[in-house]
Formats: C-alpha cells, structure tokens, sequence
C-alpha cells in the first residue's frame, strides 16, 4: 500500500464519491474541460517532456498531458483506487502509451528528485492536509527550473453550481461551501494563500490569474438538476430532508437551471477559477 498521510480523504475518494466520480467521468470532464487548454498552455508541455499530474482523477489531463509530450511521459497520481482503474482502462483504449497512473499521496509520495519537468493539476491541490509539505514534496519531484501549473476554484458565489445549490437554502440545510485554508474544494480561493504557501514550500515566479470557462452539466434543466443532486454535497443534503423537502429542492433547482440553458437545451454554467503557475528555483536550494 502506499504511504498516505491524508486519511480522511483517502477514504472519502475510494467510497461512494470516488465511485461516483469514476462512473461520471465524462460527465465530470463536460463540466471541467474548458480548463484543459489553459492549462497546458500554461505549463508548457512539450516534446520529451515528463510530467506529473496531480489529483488526475480518471486521468483525461493526464492522457492530454501525455499526448502533448509524445516522447516523454505523463505520470498521472490520485488517491482514488476506482478513479485511477477508469484512468488506465481509458488510456489502454484511447492507446496513449505514454501514461501511467499510481494511487498516492503527493504529500509523502517517494517522487525520485528532479524526475519531472513540469508537474500540472486541474482541480486535484485543494485536498492536502499540509499544502505546504504537499508543495514542497511535489518541488523536490520537479528538475530545477521546473513548472508547476495548476486550476483551482476561486470564490465560491462566483461558480454557477454553487449558485445553483445555494437556490435550495430556503428548503434545504445548506452551508457554507468550504473555507479558505481548510481542506476543501475552496481551500486556495484566496490568491494571497496561494503566494503564501507556494512561497513556503519554495517555489519562485509566482503568478495567479483569474480564468473563467463554461461547463456542460446536463442535456437539460431536469438532467442537470439529477446531477447536482446526485454528487456528495447534493446526495448528503437530500438525505436531511423528508420527502416533501426533497421534492420541493429538485423543483426549485430545476427551475434555477432552466435559466441557464442554451438554444439546444444543454445546461451551461460558468465556473471561475484561478490558473496558477510557478516554477522551481533554477539552482536547486
């Protein structure tokens, strides 16, 4: 088994979400894929270059990643057993060769020193324990000169889906959506946190720009409001309430989606997000 020091995720990620998450990936990848691009853009892939993914998921930024260095060699790490077995089955089948996928913590993984030349995350950095370490692990793994470039939520009202879900406070105990320097999706929503733990953990040229990108979630208001209601935060608010509550949720989020479907019907929501880059010291410290 591999070292991991992130024990509550680790378990959160290989249950019902990771399970989730891995059935849904296509989904999940319509909701995320306007990121893609920025991305890589923004970690300059290229040629033999290898790669570290973190938090690949099912691995489509990994498989992208690899295609985009076609002789080097994207190296794609998560926590989740069911997201990473989805990840190498679909690199077998779309025959990128030059992926491969581990299950661990970036946070205490063995990376060997300098093995990678740029390491990249969509949406996988938000979850460490101590960022700090985590970042500072992933820096050890990158050669000097590195780059490091990862996509993050930004604050919370700024994402539609969180709009989304906040239209049901009326019927349904919903919270806040994570806080700032906790564990979370928003734990680096403050760009000023970002500088602060990146700095920490040594990097240097630290730069974070605000990026914004429409996602796909459902064919229709109906299809997107199962969706919603469907992840973990909506599967855990709809098992608080009773019946009538869950009736009048699912109606009242449908509606909300309805505004935001395009001419075909398809449910559009924009997420916000900062795009992140940062680079190991030249000279290694």
């Amino acid at each position: 088994m591999p070292d991991i020091v992130n024990t509550e995720q680790a378990q959160a990620w290989n249950g019902p979400e990771g399970t989730h998450w891995a059935r849904h990936q296509d989904r999940w990848n319509a909701v995320n894929e306007g990121f893609n691009e920025p991305l890589l853009d923004a970690a300059g892939l290229t040629g033999g270059h290898r790669v570290l993914d973190l938090g690949c998921g099912s691995g489509q930024t990994t498989r992208l990643a690899a295609l985009r260095a076609p002789r080097g060699h994207a190296l794609g790490l998560d926590l989740s057993g069911p997201m990473l077995a989805e990840a190498r089955d679909r690199a077998e089948r779309e025959g990128v060769a030059n992926a491969s996928f581990a299950r661990g913590d970036a946070q205490v993984h063995p990376f060997e020193a300098g093995a990678f030349d740029a390491a990249v995350s969509r949406y996988g950095v938000m979850f460490f324990a101590d960022p700090v370490a985590a970042f500072a692990n992933v820096g050890r793994a990158l050669r000097p000169g590195g780059r490091l470039a990862f996509v993050c939520p930004a604050d919370a009202m700024l994402n539609g889906w969180v709009t989304a879900m906040a239209s049901l406070r009326e019927v349904l105990p919903v919270g806040d959506f994570g806080q700032p320097g906790l564990p979370g999706m928003f734990s680096l929503a403050d760009p000023d946190r970002i500088g602060d733990v990146l700095t920490a953990a040594g990097f240097v040229g630290i730069d974070v720009d605000r990026v914004q990108a429409h996602g796909t979630w459902g064919q229709d208001a109906e299809d997107a409001a199962d969706f919603l209601l469907g992840t973990g935060p909506g599967r855990h608010l709809m098992d608080r309430a009773d019946p009538t509550a869950r009736a009048r949720a699912r109606g009242i989020l449908t509606d909300h989606l309805r505004g935001h479907e395009a001419a075909d019907g398809t449910v559009l929501l924009r997420s916000t997000s900062w795009l992140v880059t940062a680079d190991r010291p030249a000279a290694a410290a």
